[in-house]
């Protein structure tokens, strides 16, 4: 079998320039955890199905395990890594705490990666909203109405109430 050569990518990562090389077939996922280190992003069904690799790729909210690694050349890569500042929660992720909505923890970056992508395009969205946008993240541990009201309560105090 013919080695096939690797890829050389610059690209931007939680705010810090990264470079990698890759496969032509790697895909994002398996870069950020194997290659960047960056563990937090979760390989679920690796079929796009689950969202439990959800980043946001240019701030678009994408399944890190249907994007190859060599689609990121120039753009900016946030995962759950980047959500929070030094020593402080995001508040997704401080209401998740609060309402108890994570136990495995599996689906949870998937979940503050898609919840902060939301909040960011509506800070202020109805039940039907979140639920409507967080259908592809699945959760098998916690049930959804502690993740759906930490996403709510999250979205109150991202507006200052």
């Amino acid at each position: 079998m013919q080695s096939q050569r690797k890829t050389h990518v610059s690209t931007t990562v939680n705010g810090e320039p990264r470079e990698f090389l890759c496969e032509p077939h790697q895909v994002l996922s398996d870069v950020l955890r194997n290659t960047l280190n960056l563990t937090g992003t979760k390989e679920g069904c690796n079929t796009g199905d689950c969202g439990a690799c959800s980043v946001l790729l240019d701030g678009t909210l994408v399944c890190s395990c249907l994007v190859l690694a060599a689609e990121v050349e120039g753009k900016g890569v946030v995962t759950v890594e980047g959500i929070g500042e030094e020593g402080k929660l995001h508040p997704i992720q401080q209401k998740l705490l609060e309402h108890a909505g994570l136990q495995c923890g599996i689906c949870t970056p998937g979940i503050v990666i898609a919840s902060r992508a939301l909040l960011e395009k509506n800070p202020d969205p109805s039940e039907t909203e979140v639920r409507y946008w967080l259908a592809g993240n699945l959760c098998r541990c916690t049930g959804y109405d502690k993740i759906i009201r930490a996403v709510l309560d999250a979205g109150a105090v991202m507006r200052g109430q």
